[in-house]
């Protein structure tokens, strides 16, 4: 399987950015020819938009709940740690991409500083699931930066080779990140542009975290020396206790499926770690 991801990676041409990165640029013409790169105008020229889709998906609060449990790094994280032993390839450009992602994400949200809905608009007007957010911490949706991040990374991991099935696995990934991350204006917690613009900066961080790692390999390089397995039995380990203490306060499905894929992961990676130490007594 690590064969297979270290060859898609090196497929990756920088000239995918090309497009997310126009999505971006059309988006900042949008919002400028219709004097909207201001709070006010930000909020306002995307108000029906908001109150239309945030009506709809509200509907089904509880799924809208634990989708957007999944725009929490540590909570993907953890269904990916499965692949951590057969795919490490994937770890490396994911560790990279998260890296990158939370930069970006920090820092543009103390740029823009655009207020968020529960901010803005009237708390009655709409329906708020879960923790209500407030401030002005609403752009680009962080949640959405982090989904479209590890689906990114995932998607490329195990690109199918054939033109049909390439198209119904990149078309299937964008539905599930675009159904994820719409949750965060299901959960009122994000404006739609937060989400578009989050989702265009989590596809390129994933872009960028593949092409560093693959030109930087020894940076993570170690991830994949069975010596090193401790130290991601121990974080994983802390995944878990985390979690837990996430179930304690809010039993969602989401945490338990974490859980078990930690679990899962746990044993795997303890069971490559003493087949190595077998190996060396030998």
């Amino acid at each position: 399987m690590n064969i297979i991801v270290a060859d898609n990676y090196a497929k990756v041409k920088p000239s995918l950015l090309y497009l997310p990165s126009l999505i971006l640029v059309a988006v900042a013409l949008f919002l400028y020819m219709n004097d909207s790169l201001n709070d006010n105008g930000y909020a306002e020229i995307q108000k029906g938009v908001f109150f239309w889709l945030n009506s709809h998906l509200s509907q089904l609060p509880m799924l809208q709940h634990n989708l957007t449990q999944l725009g929490n790094s540590m909570i993907f994280m953890s269904f990916l740690a499965i692949f951590f032993v057969a795919a490490p390839k994937m770890w490396e450009s994911l560790l990279s991409a998260s890296i990158i992602s939370g930069i970006f994400s920090k820092v543009l949200k103390m740029f823009f500083s655009v207020p968020r809905p529960a901010q803005y608009f009237d708390n009655d007007s709409f329906s708020i699931i879960g923790e209500k957010l407030m401030g002005y911490a609403s752009c680009p949706s962080g949640h959405s930066i982090t989904i479209f991040t590890t689906l990114t990374v995932l998607m490329f991991a195990f690109m199918p080779k054939t033109v049909w099935y390439k198209t119904v696995w990149v078309l299937s990934v964008f539905i599930v990140g675009a159904v994820i991350a719409l949750s965060r204006v299901g959960v009122g917690a994000h404006h739609p542009l937060d989400v578009l613009i989050g989702s265009t900066i989590g596809y390129i961080s994933g872009l960028i975290g593949i092409l560093v790692s693959r030109r930087y390999p020894v940076i993570w390089r170690w991830i994949g020396n069975r010596k090193f397995y401790p130290v991601f039995v121990l974080l994983f380990v802390g995944f878990a206790v985390a979690i837990v203490l996430k179930i304690t306060k809010e039993n969602l499905i989401v945490f338990d499926l974490a859980l078990l894929s930690l679990a899962v992961s746990i044993y795997f990676i303890i069971k490559a770690y003493v087949r190595q130490i077998k190996e060396v007594d030998k």
